[in-house]
C-alpha cells in the first residue's frame, strides 16, 4: 500500500500551528502505486488533443519532370525540365531525390485519437492522489515542504470561507507553503518553440493542490496565487 498512516491531522485555519483534531486516512490515499498505468493513461489521453496533419497531396510532384531514358550514363530517375539554372536536370519525384516526394506521405485520416477506459482513468488518478501523500516522492518531483508539517495537509473548514487571495498566501504561509510559493514565482520563463507566438507565451511549474469540499468563497481566493 501507498502508505500505513490510518489517521491524519486536522490544522486549525485561523492558528496553523494547532490541531483541531484528527481524522481517518481516506481509501484514495492509500491506493497502490501504479507509475506504469499513470504513464499508460498519460500518454494515450494526451493524443487526444492532437490536430491532424500531413504533407499536401502535390507535395514533390509539382514539376514537368521525365526521365532521359537510357544511354545518357545517368539513372533513369525523373529529371527537371530546362536550363540555365541549377535545378535542370535535377532528380525528381523519388524519395531519394532531393525536393522529390516522401515515401508513403502521411495522411489527414490518420489515427490521431485514443479510446481510454475510465476506470483506468479513475485508477490513475487515485494512485496519483496516493503518491502526493509520500513527502519522498513529492520532494524527489522539486517541491519545497520542508516546513511542512505533514502530508497530506488538512486544514479545518474555515479556510473555504477565505475571500481575499492575501488572506490565502497568509494562510499558506502559516502552513510551511511559503519555500514553494518563492519556487513557483522564480520559475516563470519563456517557453521555448512557437508557443510563445500562440499566446503561451510563459510556463511555470506547478504548486499546492487545494482540495475542498464547498466553495465559500476560496476560488477566488485561491485562483490568482501562481502554480
Amino acid at each position: 500500500m501507498a502508505t500505513s498512516r490510518p489517521v491524519v491531522s486536522v490544522y486549525k485555519d485561523d492558528s496553523p500551528a494547532e490541531k483541531s483534531g484528527t481524522l481517518p486516512m481516506p481509501a484514495v490515499l492509500m491506493s497502490p502505486l501504479r507509475p506504469d498505468l499513470v504513464r499508460y493513461i498519460h500518454m494515450n489521453v494526451s493524443k487526444n488533443k492532437r490536430q491532424a496533419q500531413a504533407v499536401g497531396a502535390k507535395v514533390g510532384y509539382d514539376t514537368a519532370a521525365e526521365s532521359w531514358g537510357t544511354g545518357r550514363a545517368v539513372a533513369r530517375v525523373p529529371r527537371a525540365p530546362g536550363g540555365g539554372t541549377h535545378r535542370a536536370g535535377q532528380g525528381a519525384f523519388g524519395n531519394m531525390c532531393r525536393g522529390g516526394g516522401m515515401f508513403s506521405p502521411t495522411k489527414t485520416w490518420r489515427r490521431w485519437h485514443r479510446c481510454v477506459n475510465i476506470t483506468q482513468k479513475r485508477h490513475a488518478v487515485a494512485t496519483a492522489l496516493a503518491a502526493s501523500s509520500l513527502p519522498p516522492l513529492v520532494m524527489a518531483r522539486g517541491h519545497r515542504i520542508g516546513e511542512v508539517a505533514e502530508l497530506p495537509l488538512v486544514v479545518s473548514d474555515g479556510i473555504e470561507s477565505l475571500v481575499k487571495t492575501k488572506q490565502a498566501v497568509e494562510t499558506l504561509k502559516k502552513l510551511g507553503c511559503g519555500e514553494e510559493l518563492q519556487r513557483l514565482i522564480k520559475s516563470r520563463k519563456i517557453r521555448p518553440g512557437k508557443g510563445k507566438m500562440r499566446n503561451r507565451r510563459y510556463v511555470m511549474r506547478r504548486g499546492p493542490l487545494v482540495v475542498y469540499a464547498e466553495d465559500k468563497g476560496i476560488v477566488k481566493a485561491f485562483r490568482n496565487i501562481p502554480g
